[in-house]
């Protein structure tokens, strides 16, 4: 991994994180939340990648389509899982 491929997988994570907050709304523990998840669900899906020879959307060493598929995976999870209300009686 060549360091101008870090810095894009970061900026491309951290976008998502952003973009989703930006669309989905909320106060900074969920922007915190989304850019969490985002990041997650890039560097799973570029490792699974990597693992399983998924080179759709490669950028030179970096396996953007399946980390992009990843981070929107992990972000609509998380989003969903964060619904749940505690009842306390």
């Amino acid at each position: 991994m060549t360091l101008p491929a870090l810095f894009l997988g970061i900026l491309l994570s951290t976008l998502y994180g952003c973009l989703f907050h930006l669309w989905r709304g909320g106060k900074a523990g969920r922007l915190i939340l989304y850019l969490i998840l985002g990041w997650l669900g890039f560097w799973s899906g570029h490792i699974l990648g990597v693992r399983y020879g998924w080179e759709f959307g490669r950028i030179g060493p970096l396996y953007v389509g399946s980390a992009t598929a990843f981070s929107i995976f992990f972000l609509f999870a998380g989003y969903w899982l964060s619904l749940v209300e505690v009842n306390r009686n």
